[in-house]
């Protein structure tokens, strides 16, 4: 798993009153499979979570497991998503890019956030890394792996190499931040607390 460290691409954007985390990788499948992998209600639920609601473009979502909401704000198959994210008292933006390339799909996902308190903590790792984990469970699910599965994937993230994933993808996240034009020092001890957070270290 630790090979798959190097086949994510991570940036962030500073904004302002607002940040940009992107991700991408690119999978061995077409673009219509990479599609209906990440919108399919059944297959969905295989590797990421349940769910429901008016599932069109206007339509209101819901993920069952996490209780996260939103408006399908655009979906234009089998290319583009662009959903609201509503978790707690947080609202952000959640957009899907998926494009053919020589080597098969790339998934690209930004999403928008607010700089808010968590942001100051956490930096771009909390949103990263959260994302790299369903960036791998579709990985798996679409080779035909079990890791895929929520449970399966929590085991795995629960031992020594799975621990050691989530660190060195909280400081790549950490470097992304620097790169961006974050204090390294600020940006350490942010991915730092990122990795604490995911391994219960802390």
């Amino acid at each position: 798993m630790l090979d798959l460290i190097d086949q994510i691409n991570r940036t962030m954007t500073d904004l302002g009153p607002s940040k940009q985390v992107r991700l991408a990788r690119t999978y061995d499948t077409t673009t219509e499979d990479l599609w209906d992998a990440c919108t399919d209600p059944q297959r969905l639920s295989r590797w990421f979570e349940p769910v429901s609601g008016e599932l069109r473009e206007g339509g209101r979502y819901r993920l069952d497991g996490s209780g996260t909401t939103g408006t399908i704000e655009e979906c234009v198959a089998p290319t583009r998503l662009r959903i609201t994210w509503e978790y707690g008292d947080d609202t952000s933006v959640v957009e899907v890019t998926i494009t053919g390339t020589e080597d098969g799909a790339t998934l690209e996902l930004t999403h928008t956030v607010p700089d808010n308190e968590h942001w100051l903590t956490y930096g771009p790792g909390a949103t990263g890394v959260g994302w790299e984990t369903s960036f791998l469970a579709v990985g798996f699910f679409l080779s035909g792996d079990d890791r895929a599965t929520p449970a399966e994937l929590e085991k795995l993230l629960s031992t020594p190499e799975g621990a050691e994933y989530i660190r060195r993808a909280a400081s790549a996240w950490g470097d992304a931040h620097t790169t961006a034009g974050a204090d390294p020092a600020t940006a350490r001890t942010a991915a730092d607390s990122v990795a604490g957070f995911y391994t219960s270290a802390e």
